[in-house]
């Protein structure tokens, strides 16, 4: 079984980095980052909060598989990160074995291969799945150096706000979990 990505979960694996206010890098500012692998060389993620100009349909399509269903042809493609943004990377849930899969937390996944696109087409894939192009990619102690500097909240993962949240609410519902309030956070971050 050919796979380029490693089956186990990692350190920071399973939770969103969610950007703070300060955080004004284009690609990144406002986004929330499921972090799907982290390790000594770095750190990988999808981010899962901004819709790209494709529908699932039109990938499939441009992949040469058909479908159906009509739901799943108009479901939204996120736009993953900057790193890859020609490469599919679909977060799902299901214990199903996927030609290429990396856990990323408990029945959490991400899936690079094209059998589990094809299995959605078919209406045979994982319950719950979003599909990105790209993906965000950190190296060797930069993202912990991000997390020190007040670039990123981290906050746990959670199924709801992955499958379920409108996009455009993710942000600030990522940061409420835990209890912070982004609209009010900027007047009162800061460094001594």
């Amino acid at each position: 079984m050919p796979s380029e990505i490693p089956s186990e979960p990692s350190p920071l694996s399973n939770h969103l980095l969610v950007a703070l206010p300060a955080l004004h890098d284009e690609h990144f500012a406002r986004s929330v980052t499921l972090v799907c692998q982290h390790d000594g060389d770095g750190a990988m993620g999808v981010m899962v909060n901004r819709a790209s100009e494709y529908t699932l349909g039109e990938v499939l399509q441009q992949m040469g598989i058909s479908s159906e269903n009509k739901t799943l042809q108009a479901q939204v493609v996120l736009a993953g990160g900057p790193v890859h943004p020609e490469r599919g990377f679909v977060l799902h849930d299901g214990e199903r074995e996927w030609d290429s899969t990396l856990t990323v937390g408990d029945g959490l996944y991400l899936t690079t291969s094209r059998d589990v696109l094809e299995a959605m087409a078919r209406g045979d894939g994982p319950t719950q799945a979003v599909v990105a192009l790209g993906c965000a990619g950190w190296g060797a102690g930069q993202l912990e150096q991000e997390l020190v500097d007040d670039s990123w909240l981290m906050v746990p993962a959670g199924r709801e706000l992955l499958f379920e949240f409108p996009l455009e609410q993710r942000w600030q519902a990522a940061a409420g979990s835990i209890g912070v309030d982004l609209v009010n956070y900027a007047s009162h971050s800061g460094h001594a």
